[in-house]
């Protein structure tokens, strides 16, 4: 167990690093480094695509194990868009997901944010929002943003 706690510790240097052990976790179907990355509070939150919103570790632990019962979740994050203080950082990403059908492998796009805070054990994922995409989403629409000086 001392184990578990060493790798809780240093897991999470930064927001990058603990987002890489989620989707890391999610490909390899690892339910203890999935539930590392969250932070060890009863008011995390987790919504999947259409979904509801699921509250506290006990319930994103469930329907993660559920999803794992068939393997990992091919899922790679894209277009990750930062904003990060002190304590605190949101990432908005597009995750590519790939998914196996009698067809072959077919691709779907989903609309994701992370947001993580710093805690004492490092930088933990508080919440995990995912909306289903299209692949027009895969894309940046819009005006690159300028610097006001």
């Amino acid at each position: 167990m001392k184990s578990a706690k060493l790798q809780a510790a240093t897991l999470g240097g930064t927001p990058d690093d603990t987002e890489a052990a989620f989707y890391e976790a999610l490909q390899n179907a690892d339910i203890d480094q999935l539930m590392q990355c969250w932070a060890e509070e009863d008011e995390v939150v987790c919504v999947h695509p259409g979904g509801g919103r699921l509250i506290g570790p006990g319930a994103i632990r469930a329907t993660f194990e559920a999803m794992f019962q068939s393997g990992g979740v091919r899922a790679f994050p894209e277009r990750v868009h930062k904003v990060q203080s002190l304590a605190s950082a949101v990432h908005h990403l597009i995750e590519r997901v790939e998914i196996s059908t009698p067809q072959g492998v077919q691709f779907a796009h989903l609309i994701a944010t992370n947001v993580y805070h710093k805690t004492p054990q490092g930088w933990r994922m508080v919440a995990h929002h995912t909306s289903p995409g299209t692949a027009q989403d895969a894309k940046d629409v819009g005006a690159k943003p300028t610097v006001f000086h």
